[in-house]
């Protein structure tokens, strides 16, 4: 295997809407369609499609939701192991889309969904040449993390909140890339690499790193900041944008790229997910991803304005 994805999958309704509803207001939608997404999932799906040998690892319920995963990750030729948590529905999500392209999520997930250590196999880590986490479900993705690195296998984690004892997983972790506000939660610190430079050195990790959202991304590698702005592209909908931007860094991780290109792939690969609706709904060859990169136009952003507002994520 060439990655190993453990986490969250989720079924998502989205639904587009000329302007997010005000209290007590009624607003009509055009449309409703349900759809598979998911951190973790959807990462894994975007590698799959680029070639890659891919296998997942998460909990579904045994539902009508479970089944379309299924179906998914069988048409993307992902190796699916899935615990199933009988009597109980997957996990689910509502997301309003505005005509902007931002989202509103509304989700609900059972606790019997949780993933737990004893339901992994040492096994289905030990052939991969990376391990990609998302962290919600701690404790296992602390032993899956410990087996990964006891075998000499990339680590890379997609953090999008501090759950608990979340610690413990970033010292397992190689590359952490996080959504904007995690590092100056974790830290403490309000300028963004001042917080991305102390998480690398309290914990070893070989890259940290923040999405930006428009803005781009930001990393800091142990010896230097490399900053990619964000491509423009027509929004239509920005859910799973930071999912297909994970997915992107790990394919190029894999083909052994710089920082830099791998960073500008996510990039570009993000951007045009962001141009049809759903987590996975832009996923695009690889050849489409170089092209925008060769010739796309970028967001203009001036990296001394960050700073720790959460507005920027």
């Amino acid at each position: 295997m060439d990655i190993v994805g453990v986490g969250l999958n989720a079924t998502d309704t989205l639904i587009p809407l000329s302007r997010y509803p005000a209290s007590g207001s009624k607003v009509e939608f055009r449309s409703a369609s349900v759809l598979p997404g998911g951190q973790v999932a959807s990462a894994v799906v975007a590698c799959a499609r680029w070639g890659l040998r891919v296998r997942y690892v998460g909990r579904l319920g045994d539902d009508d939701a479970g089944e379309l995963h299924r179906r998914e990750f069988a048409s993307a030729d992902v190796e699916a192991r899935i615990i199933v948590a009988p009597g109980c529905m997957s996990q689910q999500a509502f997301i309003l889309v505005e005509d902007s392209g931002e989202r509103t999520v509304l989700w609900k997930r059972d606790d019997r969904l949780a993933l737990r250590p004893e339901d992994l196999k040492k096994e289905w880590f030990m052939d991969a040449r990376a391990v990609h986490l998302d962290g919600l479900d701690t404790e296992a993705a602390i032993t899956a993390a410990g087996w990964a690195r006891e075998a000499g296998i990339s680590v890379i984690a997609d953090l999008d909140e501090l759950y608990p004892r979340v610690e413990r997983l970033i010292e397992k972790v190689d590359y952490l890339i996080v959504s904007r506000d995690i590092p100056t939660r974790l830290t403490g610190r309000q300028d963004l690499r001042e917080a991305l430079l102390r998480i690398q050195q309290q914990f070893g990790c070989r890259l940290t790193s923040a999405t930006l959202g428009r803005d781009g991304v930001l990393a800091w590698d142990g010896r230097e900041f490399c900053y990619r702005p964000a491509y423009h592209v027509d929004v239509v909908d920005t859910t799973g944008a930071g999912d297909i931007f994970h997915a992107g860094f790990i394919y190029g991780l894999l083909q052994g790229w710089p920082l830099e290109r791998m960073l500008d792939f996510g990039c570009a690969a993000a951007a045009l997910n962001c141009t049809a609706s759903g987590a996975r709904g832009g996923i695009q060859p690889v050849s489409r991803i170089e092209d925008l990169m060769g010739s796309g136009s970028r967001y203009s952003f001036d990296l001394d304005t960050i700073h720790a507002s959460p507005t920027i994520r």
